[in-house]
């Protein structure tokens, strides 16, 4: 845009720009400044010599046409904004002229209000909806906010999640830094209370059946009603996958799938050897331990989701159904395995129930501290929804699941847990056996700082292993993450702002499962 203080400049050309007279100064006391020219020549000496915000170009004038001047003033610069004014509505003209990359037209005779709005939608379109979002942001999140510190129960921060991850999506686009940091401000917030909520009200949900969807309960829910009925079920767990996350990629999906969008707890701590044991065996941590006693018993904590096929299978079975043959289990841990699954995916058709893990997204936040380019290119929240759409469109996954439109399978798809940009160190203090997590450990006789973090001396009231007779757990609260008084320094300059998963927040716990019919 030129230097002309606040002024918008505008290029009129027209063969008769002197009988446009009235409409130009109808612009000018809008505040627009206005350049008559009355030929394409004069036209392309204009926008090579000045700069302008915005062109109206006449399609009729003789010696050069607008089509003509158009191809070569987008040479000139290719950004500059065309609005083609023309007598005729030929459709072939138009497209001619679209395909010249015009950004609207008119259609002759003009009035001066029409000229306005087609310049504002072109000019102004990012300021007003910056305006309009700023207005529909306060609106709704003052709406929450007056029940925020009132009597909320689980389907409210069902709600919490679901608004948060709606203006992370629109807030992906805005230029509104302003607007941005208030969202940040609003997170943390209420974050804050729903970490209250949580630490008051979840134990009690872990011993009554009067409780809102958690982990155990997602099979039972959403899968078995359907082998029941005899109709083939593909059951996707996408490890770590964020609600917002899985609101992007919804729409790509939505294309071939009618698609009903249900939401639930993750247990806690939100981790795969707790939350997605879980959702596969049906059961609570406590009842996996004495059910399979050696799960939790082992120095590797990447092998403590090593049964979860035999955990779905007993599931099942308890429910009646023996599936034998007809399912099939399988852990997809790179694109490379999903590619050749992929290639294949016709063989999994005679199977009744498909369960599938995609570890890609989990692998992608944890290698996202390790790796420096990976965390400069996903840098920001923004940044790595950014970077989870583009391999989700590009995925074995995707194509998996375009593959099973096309079968009478109904699809369940679903994430174990999501995960938290953390911020905020705070010291853990326990034996060299403690668990290496950084969102929540267990150990014998942990300790921590009780504002900024949630200390279980009694494992069995939050429904977890006693392994030891002094275990105790410590799970992160908010966006913090747990580092050692004699390593605080390297710990934060490695962890600081990366993506962690098994404490107490809304990108956390709420999870979406949405179950999905062919269209």
């Amino acid at each position: 845009m030129a230097d002309t203080g606040d002024k918008r400049r505008i290029l009129w050309v027209d063969d008769e720009i002197e009988s446009l007279k009235p409409h130009i100064m109808f612009l000018e006391n809008k505040g627009f400044e206005v350049v008559g020219v009355m030929s394409g020549d004069d036209a392309l000496v204009a926008v090579q010599e000045q700069l302008f915000d915005l062109v109206l170009l006449d399609e009729m004038m003789p010696g050069k046409d607008g089509l003509t001047t158009l191809d070569e003033m987008k040479t000139l610069r290719p950004h500059l904004p065309v609005v083609m004014v023309t007598k005729s509505e030929e459709e072939s003209l138009m497209d001619e002229a679209i395909g010249q990359k015009i950004d609207d037209y008119l259609v002759k005779p003009v009035v001066p209000s029409q000229i306005l709005l087609v310049i504002k939608r072109l000019l102004e379109s990012k300021k007003i909806i910056g305006s309009s979002s700023m207005r529909r942001y306060i609106q709704e999140i003052n709406r929450f906010n007056q029940r925020l510190y009132g009597s909320l129960g689980p389907d409210d921060w069902h709600e919490a999640a679901r608004i948060l991850s709606e203006w992370n999506l629109q807030l992906d686009d805005s230029n509104d830094e302003g607007l941005r940091e208030t969202h940040v401000g609003t997170q943390k917030e209420w974050n804050n209370e729903f970490t209250k909520y949580i630490e008051s009200t979840y134990p009690r949900w872990l011993h009554t059946d009067d409780r809102p969807l958690l982990s155990p309960d997602i099979t039972s829910r959403f899968v078995i009603p359907e082998l029941k009925q005899q109709k083939k079920v593909v059951y996707i767990v996408v490890d770590c996958m964020r609600l917002d996350q899985w609101m992007l990629v919804e729409p790509l999906v939505a294309e071939f799938y009618n698609i009903q969008r249900h939401y639930y707890y993750s247990l806690l701590p939100t981790a795969t050897p707790f939350a997605r044991n879980s959702l596969f065996s049906g059961l609570f941590p406590d009842e996996i331990h004495n059910a399979y006693p050696d799960n939790y018993n082992v120095t590797d904590e990447g092998s403590l989701n090593r049964y979860e096929d035999k955990m779905l299978q007993d599931n099942l079975t308890r429910h009646g159904l023996r599936m034998g043959k007809q399912s099939r289990f399988l852990k997809i841990y790179n694109n490379s395995e999903g590619e050749e699954l992929a290639r294949r995916v016709s063989d999994l058709y005679d199977h009744q129930l498909v369960t599938m893990v995609f570890n890609f997204l989990d692998i992608l936040a944890h290698g996202r501290s390790n790796n420096v380019i990976l965390k400069e290119i996903a840098g920001t929240e923004a940044a790595f929804r950014s970077l989870m759409k583009s391999w989700f469109v590009h995925s074995p996954l995707f194509t998996i699941l375009k593959a099973f439109a096309a079968r009478d399978y109904t699809v369940v798809i679903t994430s174990d847990h999501g995960s938290v940009l953390c911020k905020r160190g705070t010291m853990a203090h326990g034996r060299k056996s403690t668990s290496t997590n950084l969102r929540y450990k267990y150990g014998d006789n942990l300790n921590s700082d009780k504002n900024e973090s949630i200390l279980i001396k009694k494992p069995e009231q939050w429904r977890l292993p006693q392994l030891t007779i002094s275990t105790t757990y410590i799970i992160a609260k908010e966006d913090f993450y747990f580092v050692y008084p004699n390593n605080y320094n390297e710990m934060v300059r490695r962890f600081q702002n990366s993506f962690q998963h098994g404490g107490i927040s809304l990108e956390e716990m709420v999870v979406p499962v949405s179950v999905m019919t062919p269209r």
